[in-house]
């Protein structure tokens, strides 16, 4: 996993939903200030849910505390914008389908799902400063107190 003081690539390129629309871009294109990336693994799955719920449910707080919101899985950006309505979602969904972002991350990990092994994404999520400067780590986010988590560290790092 990548390290506080490390630096994320943020010149891959990417697909994401901005305000609604898909739009082509890399990493330092979203990066206006202060940046949680959250990564999952899939839209409409349970704990992806209440992960990305508890993002919505506190967007405005991160707001206030100077910070942006960026989640990050596998899904299309077609399925971000029903996700995004569904959800109350208003900030920036990456469509990730080869997972860029998590082996940038050196999140990559292998798992396990009815008898077959796969690789994806550590459910994570990362503290970056606009150059992709990494500030804190989350290695293994508890879905329901996702945001609660990122203040806190938001808190520590000042």
């Amino acid at each position: 996993m990548i390290q506080p003081g490390d630096k994320l690539d943020t010149n891959l390129p990417l697909k994401a939903v901005v305000n609604g629309e898909t739009m082509d871009c890399t990493l330092t294109d979203l990066l206006k200030r202060r940046t949680a990336i959250s990564i999952y693994m899939k839209n409409n799955t349970g704990g992806c849910d209440l992960q990305t719920h508890a993002l919505a449910q506190a967007a405005e707080d991160f707001d206030r505390l100077g910070w942006d919101i960026i989640a990050v899985s596998k899904d299309t950006c077609g399925s971000h914008q029903k996700y995004a309505q569904k959800q109350g979602i208003a900030f920036t969904l990456v469509s990730d389908p080869d997972y860029k972002i998590a082996s940038a991350a050196d999140a990559l990990v292998e798992k396990s799902m009815y008898g077959k092994r796969f690789t994806g994404p550590a459910r994570c999520a990362l503290l970056v400063e606009p150059d992709g400067t990494v500030l804190g780590v989350i290695e293994k986010i508890n879905t329901k107190a996702h945001a609660d988590e990122l203040k806190a560290l938001i808190a520590q790092i000042g």
